[in-house]
């Protein structure tokens, strides 16, 4: 498996995966709360950030790090929205 590379997990419950190297260490990371839609509106896009502190995720090797950078960034981002039967604030 690539390095720094998400891809589709393979964990029940996950949505992807990544190997993640940094400071010489490596370390399978699964990320993302299969279920749940992710980066739908600018609204929700913006909670995510400020309840997870996306602007202080550094370590590459947590999963908060690549929820942020992977499922949550920019406005190009998945626009998947919540199932009907989950509510949601937006």
């Amino acid at each position: 498996m690539k390095c720094n590379s998400p891809v589709a997990s393979d964990r029940p419950g996950k949505k992807k995966m990544v190997k993640a190297c940094a400071n010489g260490q490596e370390k399978l990371v699964h990320f993302g709360a299969e279920g749940y839609g992710h980066n739908y509106s600018a609204a929700a896009r913006s909670s995510f950030k400020a309840r997870h502190k996306c602007g202080e995720a550094n370590d590459k090797l947590s999963a908060r790090y690549w929820a942020c950078k992977n499922l949550w960034a920019g406005p190009g981002g998945s626009t998947t929205a919540n199932p009907k039967g989950r509510k949601g604030k937006y």
